[in-house]
């Protein structure tokens, strides 16, 4: 089974002015698509042929691994963003992250943190723990939660070309424009 580059789930220009259609082009059409792509070259003869994406992250070791994650954490990002997105969340999420944060402000306060703290590049993760708490998770690289026990719920790419044509380095000003387009109502959808 060849893996497939996801489309944009929205037009590339209706994130802006948050980030750009130009941001879009290059992360979406190149370096994602250069994830897909790689992971379709090293899939063959690795005996994980004819799986799911999500299969092959779980399974996969080495340079596979690596792209299939990068693969998979890119299509989960574009799912975590939307044009209606930024506010606050509602519902079970909101509650679920007052109780362990203190209230919303504090969880954002604290997943930007992380986020301006991860050396180098990676993504950082709003994960539901398999007691349903809320965490937040920074992975190196290509690192993802979904290797692991938690359930990923949002990802927030920090890699710099996530943000580089709109910002340089000015990753703290990225994180301030992502906040604004984090889709809530997807992200609550994946609680458990």
């Amino acid at each position: 089974m060849t893996i497939e580059l996801p489309a944009l789930p929205y037009p590339r220009n209706t994130l802006e002015p948050h980030l750009s259609a130009a941001t879009l082009d290059e992360h979406h059409g190149s370096h994602h698509r250069g994830h897909v792509e790689a992971t379709n070259r090293l899939l063959e003869g690795s005996g994980l042929e004819g799986l799911a994406l999500e299969e092959i992250v779980r399974r996969a070791r080495g340079r596979l691994a690596d792209e299939a994650a990068q693969a998979w954490s890119h299509g989960f990002y574009w799912t975590c963003l939307s044009p209606r997105g930024g506010g606050d969340p509602a519902g079970p999420l909101a509650e679920r992250l007052a109780r362990q944060y203190g209230d919303f402000i504090r969880f954002r306060e604290e997943f930007t943190r992380q986020a301006l703290g991860l050396f180098g590049s990676g993504w950082v993760w709003l994960v539901q723990r398999p007691d349903g708490t809320p965490g937040i998770v920074a992975t190196r690289g290509g690192g993802t939660p979904l290797t692991g026990s938690d359930t990923p719920l949002l990802a927030c790419d920090v890699w710099e070309h996530a943000y580089y044509l709109d910002r340089q380095n000015a990753r703290a000003d990225y994180l301030e424009a992502f906040w604004k387009v984090v889709d809530w109502q997807a992200v609550g959808a994946r609680l458990r």
